[in-house]
């Protein structure tokens, strides 16, 4: 599986593979419905860089949420 396009597929899965890494509880924040698949390069790079890192200090998993946030949809 590659995760290079960006589909509306692909970004259900990586926004399901990054709120599983960062233990994110509430997930209707993280409907593909909210986020613009303009910004998937960018959610792409979060997602590859919290692999690439693997465990996450709080203050990192906070981080990646408010970044998260700034690549919603308004």
């Amino acid at each position: 599986m590659t995760l290079d396009q960006a589909t509306e597929e692909n970004l259900k899965i990586l926004l399901d593979e990054l709120a599983d890494r960062l233990g994110v509880v509430n997930r209707s924040i993280m409907d593909p419905k909210d986020y613009d698949l303009a910004k998937y390069d960018e959610l792409k790079m979060m997602h590859d860089m919290i692999v690439q890192k693997g465990h996450l200090s709080a203050s990192e998993t906070q981080a990646f949420i408010e970044e998260l946030r700034s690549v919603r949809k308004s």
